[in-house]
């Protein structure tokens, strides 16, 4: 009904024409009407059995009709007289109904937002506010006193009540005031008992009731400066306004849509309405110190007024909003400043990154909040002592961090507090500029201990090896040159002394037993294959031949330097290896070329796969030469179908190398 009432409203207004209500004000009365209705139906629809719904259907339904009657009796008295029966009952409504939105909005203060009265006390508030409203709107119905403008000479259809009645006017209307003053102080001891969710409802509710008076003074205020809106129309609007953001602001808290948001809401409110003001009045003055200057209508003077407040924005703003924050919002303001002084203390380097996880959890009281950094080259989170960590049963809730887009780690907090919504998102948003930073020092943290390691591994490693060599030396080769040596030593002692040529043929043989060993000691101390005296393809190919399972080889015949291709082959080497001994392939292909740049190496082969790098030292080993020579290896080895190792080493040097071996 309310919704028909109000098309009815506009249809009405367009025939008064002249005498209708100007565009945008008939436009905000629209939307007070249609707002109230349709958040009353929403709230009585998902909230079966609560009276605020029904108390918003009525608060529309009485606009709806007050709009009627106000369009009604200017289309059939001043637009077009007699066209319609009973235009002085339309005015009657218009102008006698309006206590009645008094007694609505003190139902819904007193029954907001549970539907229940908050106190005993309350019942006996709700009864004097509504028998009050209910005297006040009986006596301004049978009100002796003409109707006020433009429809003074229109008759009265209800009969005046005698003049000792006037003495009750003062009355019931103190009687409202008294009613509505008591409901602004259950709502207030309400507020003061409530936590949790019901404490942020109400907080919906005074956002409503506290942009009336801040409405008003902005609009009064843009009224003096501009100069072109009329009081009537300015004092019309900001009801009709009003009249509309508190139904929508009540079914916002009770279908608890954005519930969260009234803290910002209302320190935006604050902050810009305040700024609002202070700089309006700011034009103002100075506009009209420089008019007195510079005389009246000046163009400098409005200059200059509008650069005086250009240039006070900022700087104003931000003091209105540390007074905001500090007033309406201190825990917000505590940990926000907290923040910032952290922040100045690392600029300045008095400060470590990494101390930002205690501050956050110190700031928003969660001695349990923990941080974790995401490393994008390993696609894992670590810790802030760069140690993987996997959370995937950890109850906490988790909060991304991101800059610019990127993904920078998460917080682990408890859930955060419904008395202080927000703050956890703000404080991390504040503190993002800290945690890129300790991610970053993490992550250069952990690579150069992966590094250090990695270079430890091969100097143990190559150290194991030339150990292991010139044992194998000693013990072997070595020890039967030796008794070689000493068998020609004792069959030269046992042939005829006179025997010149036989004498000296055996120390000849003795001399090249001695420098073989000599050779192998070298050998022992910088072990390097003998094959790649020819090149990386000979080598590997008399590799292949020497394997027991089959080996298909593709090589390039380029050179490339000597330490490239020693690490090429020994990669080759490990992998044709393991291909035969943990495979079980029956089938095994082996390649080295370069591309893009780099000497690529795989070893692929048909056998059982499952192979992984924590297997064994063999792999960890492979790891580390080729990250020596600042190349990437590569393992894919899926169950049943074979195993792929891809070793790829930069040769940026391969041209200077090749021109080197041709010269």
């Amino acid at each position: 009904m309310a919704l028909g009432l109000g098309a009815f409203v506009v249809v009405l207004d367009v025939l008064a024409g002249e005498h209708g209500e100007a565009w945008w004000l008939a436009a905000i009365g629209l939307s007070a009407i249609l707002v109230s209705a349709t958040i009353g139906l929403l709230v009585t629809v998902r909230r079966d059995g609560h009276p605020i719904g029904w108390l918003l259907l009525a608060n529309g339904l009485i606009l709806a009709t007050t709009g009627v009657a106000q369009g009604y009796s200017r289309y059939a008295i001043q637009e077009d007289p007699g066209a319609l029966p009973g235009p002085e009952w339309a005015v009657l409504w218009e102008q006698s109904a309006w206590p009645l939105l008094f007694g609505v909005i003190l139902a819904i203060v007193l029954l907001f937002p549970d539907g229940r009265l908050p106190s005993p006390q309350a019942r006996w508030i709700a009864i004097a506010g509504g028998a009050a409203v209910g005297g006040f709107t009986v006596l301004s119905f049978f009100d002796p006193e003409p109707f006020e403008s433009p429809f003074e000479n229109v008759d009265r259809p209800l009969p005046g009540l005698p003049e000792a009645f006037g003495v009750v006017w003062p009355i019931v209307l103190l009687a409202i005031l008294a009613s509505l003053f008591g409901g602004v102080r259950a709502v207030r001891r309400r507020f003061r008992d409530a936590t949790g969710i019901e404490r942020l409802q109400l907080k919906w509710l005074a956002f409503s009731a506290l942009l009336l008076p801040l409405t008003l003074l902005v609009c009064l205020i843009g009224a003096a400066v501009a100069g072109g809106i009329e009081d009537d129309d300015a004092f019309g609007g900001l009801f009709l306004f009003m009249l509309g953001v508190i139904p929508a602001s009540i079914g916002l808290a009770v279908l608890r849509y954005r519930l969260y948001a009234i803290d910002r809401l209302i320190n935006r409110t604050l902050v810009y309405g305040g700024l609002t003001i202070m700089l309006g009045a700011a034009y103002g003055a100075t506009a009209l110190v420089l008019g007195t200057a510079l005389g009246s209508g000046s163009a400098w003077a409005t200059a200059g007024a509008t650069l005086a407040v250009a240039i006070a924005f900022r700087p104003l703003r931000g003091r209105v909003q540390d007074l905001v924050d500090r007033r309406f919002s201190r825990a917000r303001y505590d940990a926000r400043r907290r923040i910032g002084e952290f922040l100045e203390e690392l600029r300045a380097g008095r400060a470590r990154p990494e101390a930002i996880e205690p501050i956050l959890g110190d700031v928003l009281s969660d001695p349990a909040l923990e941080l974790r950094f995401w490393l994008p080259e390993n696609e894992i989170y670590v810790d802030a002592r760069g140690r993987p960590v996997d959370d995937s049963d950890d109850e906490r809730q988790r909060t991304p961090v991101e800059r610019v887009g990127v993904p920078v780690g998460v917080v682990l907090h408890s859930p955060p507090s419904v008395e202080r919504p927000g703050l956890l998102d703000e404080v991390v948003a504040d503190a993002g500029l800290a945690i890129e930073i300790a991610r970053l020092r993490v992550e250069l943290r952990r690579q150069l201990e992966e590094v250090e390691a990695s270079r430890g591994r091969i100097v143990s490693a190559g150290y194991e090896e030339r150990r292991r060599i010139e044992r194998d030396l000693h013990d072997g080769a070595q020890a039967r040159l030796v008794s070689v040596g000493l068998a020609l030593r004792h069959a030269q002692h046992e042939l005829d002394a006179t025997s010149d040529t036989a004498t000296v043929a055996l120390d000849g043989a003795v001399d090249e037993v001695a420098l073989a060993i000599e050779e192998l000691r070298d050998l022992a101390r910088g072990v390097r294959p003998a094959q790649l005296d020819d090149g990386l393809a000979p080598a590997l190919r008399e590799l292949a031949g020497r394997s027991p399972v089959p080996v298909e080889v593709s090589t390039s015949a380029e050179r490339f330097p000597g330490d490239l291709e020693a690490a090429a082959y020994f990669i080759a080497s490990e992998g044709l290896t393991n291909a035969v001994k943990h495979a079980r392939a029956s089938r095994i292909s082996m390649s080295a070329e370069r591309s893009n740049g780099n000497l690529v190496v795989v070893v692929a082969d048909d056998g059982v796969g499952g192979a992984s790098e924590a297997d064994g030292t063999g792999l960890r080993g492979l790891t580390d030469r080729v990250e020596a020579h600042r190349g990437a290896l590569r393992l894919e080895s899926v169950p049943d179908r074979g195993t792929t190792l891809t070793a790829e080493l930069p040769c940026e040097r391969a041209a200077a190398a090749n021109a080197a071996l041709t010269q």
